[in-house]
C-alpha cells in the first residue's frame, strides 16, 4: 500500500517542481512575495507592540474636539502620523537607555525591555467599571457626581465650555476625564455620544426619564436624550484649573499703576459679561482679559502686571451687568480671564548656536517633574534640552534635543536619572529635582503602567505590581539624591513644591545657574503655558491611601535621611509637605 500511495503524494509536488522549472520567473515572483509578506508581518508585529505600550502615554484627549456650541466632525490623523513617527525613530535609532535602581539594572535580563509586561489603563478599565449594571442616576463615586437631566439648546448651550462627539465609543467616563482634564466643573452627555464641559448649568432641570439614551460606548450607562444633558459635578483636586468656557480665571487683581500701559487695549461694553470681554480681547489677539467694571481691558502679563499678587476674590465681587452669575470687577480691583490666545514670547526654541563642552546634568528621581522642568527650561531659555536616553513621545511631543547624543553640546542641558558616580562624575555642573517620594512614586507607577499623562489602573494598585515598586524603588529615590549630593561637582538643588509654589523667582534661579541671561517678559510668558503637555487630569485620583503602615514607616525614615543630607550641606532641608519633620 506505502508503495502505491508514493507516487499519489508525489504528483502535486512534481507539478509544482515542473511549473517553476518551465518558468524560472515565477520561481523568483513567488520568493519575492514569499519575504514581503514576512516582512509585512513583522513590521505589523512590531507596530503593534509600541503602540500597546505608547498609546497610554497619548493624551486622553479626543480627536473630535471642538470649542463652544455643538457639531459633527471628523477624526484628525495627526495623533496617527505623530505616532508612526515615533515608531520609525525607535526603530532606526540606538536602543533607548533603560533606567530603574541600580539593583534591578543588575538583575533585568538583556534582552526584556523595560516596558515588558505593562499594562495599559484604557478609558474605562478602571472606576468607570463600577457603574456597570447602572444607570446615571444617584451615580456618585467620589470622583463625579451625578446632578441630573437637564435640557439642552442648540443656540444656547446649557454647558457652554469644550465639546467633542464619538458616535461610536462615547462613554461616562471618557466624558468626564475631558472635562475634568481641561478643569471644568461640570460634564454633560446627551444623544448617547455628545460630551459637553462647562463651569455652570445655564438651563432647567427636567424629568429623569426624558434622559433615557444608551451610552454608544457601554449600553449599560446612560448617556442624555435628544436635547437632554445628563449633568456630572466633577469632584476636581485642587490644582486643577478654573475656567468659563475656553478661558481660565486668573483672580482678583488690583489695578495696575498705569493702566494704559500695562493693559493697551480697552473698551467701555455695554451690558458687560465675562464672554463679551473674553472675546474682544482674542478677536485682539492678546492672552489676558481684565473685566472692570463696564471696562473691558486687553493685555499680556509684564512687568507691570504680573499676576503674582493675587487679592481677596470678595474686592471684586461686582455683578456683571449681562451676565447674574458672574463678577466683573470695579475700578479698582480687576477680574482677570486668560484668553486662548497664544504667548508667542516664549515658543521660539533651538539648539545652542555654539557647541558647549560644558554639560550640565538635569537630574530627577523619576516621577519628580523632570519632564515638566524640561519644559519650563525651554520655554525659558529658547534652548532645546537634552536627554541621556531617547523616548518617541517625547520628541513628537516637541522636545527636540530628545533625539540628539547627550554628548552633543546642542543643549542647555540634560535630563537623567541615571545614579551612581560613574554617570554622575560625566557631568560638569548639575540641577537636581527632588520631589516628596510619597508622590514621586505614585507619579511614577502612574508613568510605568499609563503612560506620561495616563493612569495605572486599579488592578495594578491593588495587585502585587503596587508593593514590589514601593519595595524597589523607594529605597533608591534616597540614594539618587545622596549620590548626586555626594558625587557632583557643582549642584543646585530645586525642590519640585517649591518650582510649583513660587515658579518666577525659582525657575529665574535655574536660568542663572545655567549661565543664561533672564528675560522677565519670556518668564511671564512661560507663568501663562506652564502646564504644557504633560499634566494628568485631576479627576482620576485614588479613593484610598495606597500606601501600608510599613512602607510608611520605610519612606519616613529615608526621608529623615535625604533632610539630614542637605542639612550637612548647609542646604534647605526638605519642604513642609514632606513627612515626617
Amino acid at each position: 500500500m506505502r508503495v502505491a500511495r508514493e507516487p499519489i503524494m508525489a504528483r502535486p509536488l512534481l507539478k509544482i517542481h515542473r511549473y517553476f522549472r518551465c518558468k524560472p520567473v515565477r520561481f523568483f515572483s513567488f520568493i519575492l512575495l514569499y519575504l514581503t509578506a514576512g516582512s509585512l508581518v513583522f513590521l505589523h508585529s512590531g507596530f503593534s507592540s509600541d503602540t500597546s505600550t505608547t498609546g497610554a502615554s497619548r493624551s486622553v484627549r479626543d480627536p473630535l474636539i471642538s470649542e463652544g456650541g455643538g457639531g459633527t466632525g471628523g477624526g484628525s490623523s495627526t495623533s496617527d502620523g505623530l505616532g508612526l513617527l515615533g515608531r520609525v525613530f525607535k526603530e532606526t535609532r540606538r536602543a533607548p537607555r533603560k533606567f530603574g535602581p541600580p539593583w534591578m539594572k543588575k538583575n533585568r535580563a538583556p534582552d526584556v525591555p523595560e516596558w515588558a509586561g505593562r499594562g495599559v489603563d484604557h478609558h474605562t478599565s478602571s472606576w468607570s467599571h463600577g457603574a456597570k449594571g447602572k444607570t446615571t442616576k444617584g451615580m456618585d463615586d467620589g470622583r463625579a457626581k451625578y446632578i441630573g437631566c437637564y435640557v439642552d439648546d442648540t443656540q444656547k448651550r446649557a454647558l457652554r465650555g469644550v465639546s467633542f462627539f464619538d458616535y461610536k465609543k462615547m462613554t461616562v467616563f471618557r466624558c468626564q476625564d475631558n472635562c475634568a482634564e481641561r478643569g471644568y466643573l461640570y460634564a454633560g452627555l446627551e444623544f448617547g455620544a455628545e460630551c459637553y464641559c462647562g463651569h455652570k448649568i445655564q438651563a432647567p432641570n427636567v424629568s429623569e426619564s426624558e434622559c433615557n439614551m444608551e451610552c454608544k460606548g457601554e449600553k449599560s450607562n446612560l448617556c442624555g436624550g435628544p436635547k437632554r444633558l445628563s449633568i456630572y459635578r466633577l469632584e476636581l483636586s485642587q490644582e486643577s484649573t478654573r475656567r468659563y468656557g475656553s478661558s481660565i480665571f486668573k483672580g482678583c487683581f488690583k489695578r495696575p499703576d498705569n493702566v494704559t500701559l500695562a493693559l493697551p487695549a480697552s473698551a467701555v461694553i455695554k451690558n458687560m459679561s465675562v464672554d463679551k470681554c473674553v472675546d474682544m480681547c482674542t478677536e485682539k489677539e492678546f492672552s489676558l482679559a481684565a473685566l472692570a467694571g463696564e471696562k473691558c481691558h486687553c493685555g499680556f502679563p509684564t512687568p507691570l502686571f504680573t499676576l503674582h499678587d493675587h487679592e481677596d476674590e470678595e474686592l471684586c465681587l461686582q455683578r456683571c451687568a449681562g451676565e447674574d452669575f458672574e463678577s466683573c470687577g470695579n475700578n479698582d480691583f480687576f477680574v482677570v480671564y486668560q484668553t486662548q490666545v497664544q504667548d508667542n514670547r516664549c515658543l521660539d526654541r533651538r539648539f545652542l548656536p555654539s557647541r558647549s563642552k560644558h554639560s550640565v546634568a538635569l537630574a530627577s528621581f523619576p516621577g519628580a517633574g523632570n519632564t515638566w522642568a524640561r519644559h519650563l527650561i525651554e520655554l525659558a531659555t529658547g534652548y532645546y534640552s537634552g536627554s541621556y536616553y531617547f523616548d518617541g513621545s517625547l520628541y513628537n511631543k516637541g522636545f527636540k534635543g530628545e533625539r540628539d547624543p547627550w554628548r552633543s553640546g546642542r543643549t542647555i542641558c540634560i535630563k537623567t536619572h541615571e545614579s551612581g558616580r560613574k554617570e554622575i562624575e560625566a557631568f560638569d555642573a548639575s540641577i537636581l529635582m527632588i520631589r516628596n517620594p510619597y508622590k514621586a512614586l505614585m507619579a511614577e507607577f502612574n508613568r510605568k503602567y499609563g503612560g506620561h499623562i495616563g493612569f495605572a489602573s486599579q488592578a495594578h494598585w491593588r495587585g502585587k505590581e503596587w508593593p514590589e515598586f514601593v519595595k524597589n524603588y523607594a529605597p533608591w529615590w534616597a540614594s539618587h539624591t545622596l549620590d548626586w549630593l555626594k558625587y557632583g561637582k557643582k549642584v543646585q538643588v530645586v525642590h519640585f513644591e517649591d518650582l510649583k509654589r513660587d515658579l518666577f523667582s525659582r525657575l529665574k534661579g535655574m536660568i542663572i545657574f545655567l549661565g543664561l541671561e533672564v528675560s522677565e517678559d519670556r518668564l511671564l510668558c512661560v507663568e501663562g503655558q506652564k502646564d504644557g503637555n504633560f499634566k494628568r487630569s485631576g479627576l482620576r485620583k485614588l479613593e484610598y491611601d495606597p500606601y501600608t503602615a510599613e512602607m510608611r514607616a520605610t519612606i519616613d525614615g529615608l526621608i529623615r535621611t535625604v533632610d539630614t543630607a542637605l542639612r550637612k550641606r548647609n542646604l534647605s532641608g526638605v519642604p513642609e509637605e514632606y513627612r515626617p519633620r
